[in-house]
């Protein structure tokens, strides 16, 4: 018997050795696959051959472009979008809010002769206090107040989380207690707010089912609202979108790390969302889009709803999406607003909490980044919200609110707005 247990005692070792080995094997395998198809859905900048690829002009001509000569015309990892007439998007003109239905704006300056404003908002879903503003106001003045709809047309491309899909067709999602879906026609709403860029990566999206995701894919691009995060496969869904403005190019990358079950996630042959669970495959999608971009933000769906403070694992991966190369990371999904922290230099914005969502909204902002030569970096508007309209806060009352946000946030100051790391120099 003891005799038995001595040689137990020796296959340990060996035993132990050996599922240490197939545990390093196997994560390889799935590091492999992740970046795999990354690489197949993305393709790789410094893979490309020189005759795939052309020269970029402008004061950074040493940047390397796709040539624009085939059916595959961009090979970057994305798609470039250069303006309205590329995009062949309908419908541009007499568009309210940035003016072109997804179509970055005045394309062609630098940074050393433009500055870009980005504008960013949280949550917008279209409930009946919503539509009823809109309609009695009869437009978009009855859910925006002038000052927001200013600082949108003032910018160069606004984006925002949207939390629902437009379709008629499809069944609520079972056992869920909050489904969203508006009518294909109430997308005058979101075209007249001056929506460039929305996030399809949340908990709604397919509230009710994949005909509806693939209905509000179609009916956005056909308005010319670019959208990131989901799509009829894995492949659009995790697809990049690269737009061109004033002559730089800003990526787009969305996730999310909310929704019901699995199936909710894009395969190679189901509609879904970019999931952020497993970080692996969106790190390695930044790390292969880095070299395209001069600035790359991506927006995650993540958090617990109510909760002011974010996760330790929002707050683990935002500073890696940082690591991996993302300029600005943008959080949307607590429905609250979050703090902000600046990692590394480089922005994260936990939560932008709701924009333009239900009855009453105490507290909300816009988030303004500024790029180019002498601009102003990261800044906030405040705003408020009450039966469907939401408007700037009053005066008077923005100093608290920038304490308060300060409060939440970490090594980070606000002055008149503008957000600073902590005892910045100017």
């Amino acid at each position: 018997m003891r005799r038995g247990r001595l040689y137990a005692l020796w296959l340990l070792p060996p035993v132990i050795l050996a599922a240490l080995f197939i545990w390093a094997v196997a994560g390889q395998i799935k590091y492999r696959t992740v970046r795999a198809s990354v690489l197949r859905l993305y393709g790789s900048v410094q893979g490309m051959e020189e005759g795939e690829r052309g020269q970029r002009s402008g004061p950074d001509g040493d940047r390397m472009i796709a040539a624009a000569d085939s059916e595959n015309a961009f090979l970057l990892p994305g798609e470039v979008w250069a303006g309205q007439e590329a995009a062949g998007a309908p419908g541009a003109e007499g568009t309210s809010g940035s003016g072109s239905q997804g179509a970055p704006k005045d394309a062609g300056d630098d940074w050393e002769t433009g500055e870009i404003t980005l504008l960013f908002a949280g949550d917008i879903y279209l409930s009946d206090h919503v539509l009823n503003a809109y309609d009695q106001a009869g437009g978009i003045a009855g859910v925006l107040d002038e000052g927001l709809r200013d600082e949108i047309a003032a910018a160069d491309l606004f984006i925002a989380n949207q939390e629902f899909p437009f379709s008629d067709r499809g069944a609520p999602a079972a056992d869920k207690q909050f489904t969203f879906r508006l009518p294909p026609a109430r997308l005058t709403v979101l075209e007249q707010m001056g929506v460039d860029v929305v996030t399809l990566a949340n908990n709604h999206t397919l509230d009710y089912g994949q005909d509806a995701l693939l209905d509000t894919c179609a009916l956005l691009d056909g308005a010319g609202i670019v959208r990131i995060g989901a799509g009829a496969d894995i492949s659009e869904a995790a697809r990049a979108k690269i737009l061109e403005v004033k002559g730089k190019r800003i990526g787009f990358l969305a996730a999310s790390r909310v929704y019901p079950d699995g199936s909710w996630a894009a395969s190679d042959t189901r509609p879904g969302v970019m999931s952020a669970y497993d970080p692996a495959m969106l790190l390695e999608a930044i790390r292969t889009l880095r070299p395209a971009c001069d600035y790359l933000v991506v927006y995650v769906h993540w958090g617990i709803e109510r909760n002011t403070s974010p996760e330790a694992y929002q707050t683990e991966t935002g500073r890696q999406y940082i690591d991996a190369g993302a300029d600005l990371v943008v959080g949307s999904h607590p429905h609250v607003l979050q703090g902000i922290e600046y990692y590394k230099g480089k922005p994260i914005l936990y939560s932008l909490g709701n924009f333009v969502f239900g009855s009453s909204i105490p507290e909300t902002m816009l988030a303004r980044v500024e790029l180019g030569e002498g601009t102003g970096g990261l800044s906030l508007v405040p705003a408020v919200s009450s039966a469907g309209f939401t408007r700037q806060m009053d005066a008077a009352k923005q100093e608290g609110f920038f304490r308060r946000m300060e409060e939440m946030s970490t090594g980070i100051q606000i002055e008149g707005g503008a957000v600073l790391p902590l005892n910045h120099s100017p």
